[in-house]
């Protein structure tokens, strides 16, 4: 760009200590020039050729004011992060940016908004002949002065602070170190008021989903009405510095974005729940597989509800933050050192994720159904993003990482069908009745309701040792509890009736002593005939 006359304020000279060699030497000439007040002098980083000369020595000043004023209030600067070449050429270390090289004859110090528009402060660099180029602000962002000087200039309420707390001391202003904790106070009141109202409101309605739903968004709801408020005290009653509100900015859309989602993931969990008191009721493989299947599908659409909506607000809070547009160049050039972070530190989470869907999807198993896990009868409670739940037979919980549980062999006694075929083992005596024990057995069977398909009742000897044999009862049950139930009280039956009518069916050693060892131990008590047949069992 080249102007035919010499860009100045007035017809005076910049002063010596103002340098306009490079955009960072400009924008630190300015701020430290109008933090001495010398607005006078800070006007000549502006480019005022649009004025006359009057009117920039009339006007000069308090844009170079107003300018200091939005700088202060308005977004963070950090001047570090300005070109400090001359020639403001694209520089990238790590290469991957297709212009690095590229010199530029302009650069953004600062994007700011306002009544809904964005307004950038740009720099640019001008030449006359054969004189040094310098860096100016440039016409169009001296237009905008005025109009973000109404955005982000003092407030009404600052007017009534004395002057001598409006002096800076560090990074804040003495009167901002007062005001902020008791915003910050008041803000929590706020907060903790809308919390014990939701609170109360969750006691008042009728006992449901309703009063329940309530009950778990009184902090979101809380955590919103602290935003809003605060966004509103921002916007109309007092402004503060650029770094406070830098930092109430990010902090807002945070909280806002982070409460509406929580209240978003809340409804679908008070949904879920609904349907599954309705349709499905007690977890258990008692339930159709249908209705579990049912259930196990809305577990997998919650958790990609919930990808979904922790997606789409960071997706937000970037935006809203220009995290990219600040830190762009940083995230590109620490790329690939993140990728490699993130793929060994969150290689379990992902894995286990991954596995969770394929779970969920594939319905190797499914909420409610009964498994058999590292021998632990257990319930399938819930299969979440990184873990799954079961609830053991004792109504214990056992929590099992997806990926650790995908890994091991498991019985899963609902796959198919709740039906299961279950044995029971006697030892007895080889003089036992087997063909009697066989009719007790399908008598008492029969008078178990959970056992199903008497024709398929069996009584086999299926093994022998020694004196002994093994009889083994099959039966089938309605489902593997229940079945373990009747197991129970089918064998407490059978031993019952030996133990009442046929004791001798118990498993005993028989000795058999000969005439030799009567003969011995008569010498040795002196009172056994050792004519004697007499056989006498073993005590």
């Amino acid at each position: 760009m080249v102007y035919r006359r010499f860009v100045k304020y007035g017809a005076g000279c910049p002063p010596e200590e103002a340098s306009r060699v490079t955009p960072r030497e400009s924008i630190r000439s300015f701020l430290k020039l109008t933090e001495q007040e010398e607005y006078a002098a800070a006007a000549h980083m502006l480019n005022l050729s649009e004025f006359s000369e009057d009117e920039q020595r009339e006007q000069g000043s308090e844009l170079a004011r107003q300018l200091a004023e939005i700088f202060q209030r308005g977004e963070w600067l950090s001047v570090s992060d300005l070109p400090g070449r001359e020639d403001a050429v694209i520089e990238d270390p790590t290469g991957q940016n297709p212009r690095v090289g590229e010199t530029r004859r302009n650069v953004e110090v600062s994007s700011l908004k306002a009544d809904g528009e964005t307004y950038d402060i740009r720099l640019g660099r001008y030449r006359v002949g054969d004189q040094e180029p310098v860096w100016l602000i440039m016409p169009i962002s001296v237009s905008y002065i005025p109009v973000l000087y109404e955005q982000y200039g003092p407030s009404m309420l600052e007017s009534y602070i004395p002057k001598r707390l409006q002096a800076s001391f560090g990074i804040l202003k003495i009167w901002e170190w007062i005001a902020i904790p008791v915003f910050l106070l008041f803000i929590a009141m706020v907060g903790w008021g809308v919390h014990r109202l939701i609170m109360l409101m969750s006691k008042w309605l009728p006992s449901g989903m309703s009063s329940i739903f309530a009950s778990q968004i009184g902090m979101p709801a809380a955590l919103i009405a602290m935003s809003l408020v605060t966004q509103t005290v921002l916007d109309y009653v007092v402004s503060f510095s650029a770094v406070a509100t830098t930092t109430f900015r990010v902090l807002l859309i945070s909280v806002l974005a982070w409460g509406v989602g929580t209240i978003a993931l809340r409804l679908v969990d008070t949904i879920m729940l609904r349907l599954t008191r309705r349709i499905v009721g007690e977890i258990d493989d008692t339930k159709p597989r249908d209705e579990r299947r049912l259930l196990t599908s809305l577990y997998a659409l919650r958790r990609v509800i919930i990808l979904i909506t922790v997606t789409g607000v960071s997706i937000y809070i970037l935006g809203q933050i220009q995290l990219f547009e600040t830190l762009g160049l940083s995230i590109l050039a620490s790329a690939s050192v993140l990728a490699v972070l993130v793929g060994v530190a969150g290689q379990t989470v992902l894995g286990n994720i991954l596995a969770s869907f394929q779970l969920s999807f594939a319905k190797p198993i499914r909420i409610g159904d009964l498994v058999v896990f590292e021998g632990e009868w257990c319930y399938v409670e819930g299969i979440f993003y990184t873990f799954i739940r079961l609830r053991s037979w004792d109504e214990r919980r056992l929590i099992v990482p997806v990926t650790y549980f995908t890994s091991k062999p498991f019985d899963n006694l609902s796959v198919k069908s709740t039906k299961m075929y279950r044995s029971l083992a006697l030892t007895l005596h080889l003089s036992a009745d087997i063909g009697l024990l066989r009719d007790k057995f399908l008598e008492f069977a029969k008078e178990e309701e959970s056992i199903i398909e008497h024709h398929k009742l069996l009584c086999y000897v299926t093994a022998q040792v020694g004196t002994a044999q093994t009889v083994t009862c099959y039966l089938m049950t309605s489902d593997p509890l229940a079945g373990w139930t009747a197991e129970m009280n089918v064998r407490e039956k059978l031993l019952a009736f030996i133990r009442d009518n046929h004791p001798e069916w118990w498993p005993r050693e028989i000795v058999v002593i000969s005439h030799e060892d009567i003969a011995r131990g008569a010498q040795g008590k002196g009172s056994a005939d050792p004519d004697s047949d007499e056989v006498k069992p073993s005590q």
